[in-house]
C-alpha cells in the first residue's frame, strides 16, 4: 500500500500563535508594539503613538532616526502580493516605513519639543490598552505601587560607558530604585551615537535631549572619566554594589597590510570621532575607504562632506579636487550596508568599487601614501555562509589616493579590567548568556560585549537585561512578566478605503547637492502629517485576525471565493496528514489560511452567510512581579 505525502504544510494555532503574528513586535529586541503606534498614527492619535513607542525604549527619538529597524524587515506588509494600478495582485509589497513613522511622532511629543520632566510624566502614566507585550516604564511603576514589584533603596551601581547599552541599563536601574553612576571616557555622553554616527543622520541636540530625559530619572553621568586612568576598576568594585561594563567596540580593527603603518592610514571610527569632537586629522583629498557596511558609508560620506567644506572655505572649486572611493570585498548585492546608504552614497558622488580585496597600501620613498593595490575577490562566503574569501591574484589594480580609512570592524578595549575576569579571547570577556555576568561576582556586561556588534536597539535591549540581572543579583528576587491574552470581537471593524493598494510613501530627503553644503545638513527630512497618516494607513494591523467557528460553518466556500489575495482554501482533512482532536480525517474538512497573504480586509467575515467568521483583536496585558 502506497502512503501519500500530505499536500499541505500546516500549523495548528496554539499558545502564542496570534502573538507571533504581530511580526514587527516579535522582531523588536525590546518588543515595542510598532503595530500599535503605527495604527495610532493612522487614526491621528499622535501622542498615544509616541507613548507606545517610548514606553519600552529610552532611545525612541534616536531610534526614529538611526535604528536598523528589524521590525521593518519582519513587516507582514512586505510579504503580501501588491495591487497594481489595474487592481491586480502582483509582486510582494514593501514593508511599512516604521522607523520614519516613529521619528514623526517623537518630533510631535518627544524630548525634541518637550522638557524632560514632561516626557517622563506622560510616559510613566500610560499603559497601552492592547499588545502591551513589552517592558513598559509605566507597568513597572504601577507594579511597584501595587506591591507586586519591590524597588530597592538607593544602592549605587557603576556603569562604564555612556552609550545606548550603558544608559539603557542606567534608565531601568533608576526606575528600580538604584542610584546609577555612569563613567564615560569621552567629553560627551551617548557613546558611538555621539562620536560615531554622523551629524547629518543624528543631530547632536537631539542626543543631548534624549540623554537629559534619562538623567532626569536621577542617573548621574560623569564624562571625561577614563576607568583605569582617572579611577581604577578595582576601586569601582569596592565603592559600588555592582558594576556593568558597557564600553562597546570602539577601536578600529587593522588588516595587517604592507604599508598600513604610517601617516594618513586611519581607522574609520577614529575619523568619525575626530569630526564629531572637532579634532584635527590630516586627511588628504584623494581618499580610499575600505569596507562595505554602514559604518564604511558613514566614514565615506563624512569625508566627502569634509572635502566639500574645505573646498568651499578655500574657494578651490577645480575639477578633481576631491574624490572618495569606497572599496568592498562584497558585490553590490552582498554588501552589508543598507540599500538607502548605498543609493544616497552614489547620489553624493562616492566612487564605489565592489568585489575587490586590499593587498598593499603603496607608499613612495618619502613614506607618503600613493595608492592601494587590490585583487579581485571571487567569493566572500562559502556554502555555509561563513566568511571565506577566495581571490584571483592575477586580477589586480591600484587605486591612487593619499589617505586610507579602514572600516572593517571594531573591537573593544578592556585593558582596565581585573585579572579575575576571564576572557574568551583578548578584549572579549567570558559571559553567562542568561545573566550577562562575567566570571567576577557582581560584574556584568551589556551591549557589544554581551552579543557582539549589532544594532542600536540590540544594545538598548542588552542594557535593560543587564539591569534586571543586577536587580536579581543584589536582591535575590527575580523580575517576571505575567501576561494575559484575550480576544476582543470587533463587530464594526473596517479599514481605510483603498489601503491595500497604497504604495509606500517615500521619506522626503534633501537634494544631493544640498547635503554637501555643510557636514551636519540633515539628509532625511521626515514625514509631514498627511504623509505619515497615509503611510501608517498601509499597516495591516496584524493584531486583528479572522476567527472561524467550525460549528457554524456550512462549507459553502464563500470566504475563499471572496478573498482578494486567495489566502483561504477549503480542503479535506485527510489532505493534511495530521490528526485533530474531535475530528474525523475521512469525513471532515479544514480551512487553511496563509498568514503571509492575509490583509485583514474582513471580506470573508462580511461574505459568510451564517456569521461563522468574526474579526477579533488579540490583546495582551502584562503585569510585573518579583519572585
Amino acid at each position: 500500500m502506497t502512503t501519500l505525502e500530505p499536500q499541505f504544510r500546516v500549523e495548528l494555532p496554539g499558545e502564542g500563535y496570534h502573538r507571533g503574528l504581530i511580526s514587527c513586535q516579535v522582531a523588536c529586541p525590546v518588543h515595542t508594539d510598532a503595530r500599535g503606534y503605527v495604527r495610532a498614527i493612522a487614526a491621528g492619535n499622535f501622542e498615544e503613538a509616541y507613548l507606545i513607542a517610548r514606553g519600552p525604549n529610552p532611545f525612541a527619538s534616536i531610534c526614529g532616526r538611526v535604528c536598523g529597524a528589524p521590525c521593518e524587515a519582519a513587516c507582514r506588509r512586505g510579504k503580501v502580493p501588491r495591487v497594481d494600478d489595474d487592481g491586480h495582485f502582483v509582486a510582494p509589497d514593501r514593508p511599512i516605513s516604521i522607523r520614519a513613522l516613529k521619528r514623526f511622532v517623537c518630533e510631535q511629543f518627544g524630548p525634541e519639543v518637550r522638557p524632560p520632566a514632561d516626557v517622563l510624566d506622560s510616559v510613566r502614566h500610560y499603559l497601552p490598552a492592547v499588545c502591551a507585550d513589552a517592558e513598559e516604564m509605566a507597568g513597572l511603576l504601577k507594579a511597584g505601587v501595587a506591591g507586586q514589584f519591590k524597588p530597592v533603596a538607593g544602592q549605587r551601581i557603576a556603569i562604564i560607558g555612556a552609550g545606548p547599552a550603558g544608559l539603557s541599563a542606567a534608565h531601568d536601574l533608576a526606575l528600580m530604585g538604584f542610584k546609577p553612576v555612569v563613567f564615560e571616557t569621552e567629553p560627551i555622553a551617548a557613546g558611538m551615537l555621539a562620536v560615531g554616527v554622523p551629524a547629518y543622520r543624528l543631530p547632536r541636540e537631539l542626543i543631548q535631549r534624549e540623554v537629559a530625559v534619562i538623567q532626569a530619572l536621577g542617573v548621574e553621568v560623569r564624562c571625561g572619566v577614563t576607568v583605569g586612568k582617572d579611577i581604577s576598576f578595582d576601586q569601582l568594585r569596592q565603592d559600588f554594589a555592582a558594576v556593568i561594563i558597557a564600553v562597546g567596540a570602539k577601536s578600529s580593527r587593522a588588516l595587517g597590510l604592507p604599508g598600513e603603518r604610517g601617516p594618513r592610514v586611519y581607522g574609520g571610527v577614529d575619523l568619525l570621532r575626530a569630526v564629531a569632537l572637532g579634532e584635527k586629522m590630516d586627511i588628504g583629498r584623494e581618499v580610499v575607504v575600505i569596507g562595505g557596511g554602514n559604518v564604511a558609508y558613514d566614514v565615506a560620506r563624512t569625508v566627502l562632506r569634509q572635502i566639500a567644506l574645505d573646498t568651499a572655505r578655500t574657494a578651490a572649486r577645480l575639477p578633481g579636487t576631491g574624490t572618495v572611493h569606497l572599496v568592498s570585498l562584497e558585490t553590490l548585492e552582498e554588501m552589508p550596508a543598507d540599500t538607502v546608504e548605498i543609493l544616497e552614497g552614489d547620489e553624493e558622488g562616492i566612487h564605489r568599487l565592489n568585489g575587490w580585496g586590499p593587498v598593499e597600501i603603496v607608499r613612495d620613498t618619502a613614506g607618503q601614501v600613493t595608492g592601494v593595490t587590490f585583487r579581485r575577490c571571487l567569493r566572500v562566503f562559502d556554502e555555509q555562509r561563513k566568511f571565506s574569501p577566495v581571490y584571483d591574484d592575477h586580477a589586480r589594480q591600484t587605486v591612487p589616493c593619499d589617505t586610507v580609512l579602514l572600516s572593517v570592524g571594531q573591537a573593544p578595549n578592556l585593558s582596565f579590567i581585573s585579572p579575575d575576569i576571564e576572557q574568551m579571547r583578548p578584549g572579549w570577556p567570558k559571559v553567562d548568556k542568561e545573566t550577562l555576568m562575567t566570571t567576577a561576582p557582581g560584574v556584568f556586561v551589556a551591549g557589544d560585549l554581551a552579543h557582539g556588534t549589532r544594532l542600536l536597539i540590540d544594545a538598548v535591549a542588552s542594557g535593560k537585561a543587564a539591569a534586571r540581572s543586577v536587580y536579581r543579583y543584589l536582591t535575590g528576587r527575580t523580575i517576571t512578566l505575567e501576561q494575559t491574552t484575550a480576544h476582543v470581537e470587533l463587530p464594526m471593524y473596517q479599514r481605510e478605503r483603498g489601503y491595500e493598494s497604497i504604495r509606500r510613501v517615500p521619506v522626503p530627503v534633501s537634494e544631493p547637492h544640498e547635503r554637501l553644503e555643510r557636514p551636519d545638513k540633515p539628509v532625511e527630512l521626515g514625514y509631514t502629517r498627511d504623509q505619515a497618516m497615509r503611510e501608517a494607513s498601509r499597516c495591516l494591523d496584524c493584531g486583528v485576525t479572522p476567527v472561524f467557528d467550525g460549528a457554524r460553518c456550512v462549507l459553502c466556500g464563500g470566504c475563499a471565493d471572496v478573498c482578494p489575495t486567495q489566502c483561504l482554501k477549503l480542503v479535506p482533512l485527510s489532505d493534511l496528514g495530521i490528526e485533530v482532536a474531535g475530528m474525523n480525517a475521512e469525513n471532515d474538512s479544514a480551512i487553511l489560511k496563509d498568514e503571509d497573504r492575509c490583509i485583514r480586509c474582513a471580506l470573508c467575515a462580511w461574505r459568510c452567510p451564517v456569521e461563522a467568521i468574526t474579526m477579533e483583536r488579540v490583546c495582551f496585558s502584562t503585569n510585573w512581579r518579583t519572585v
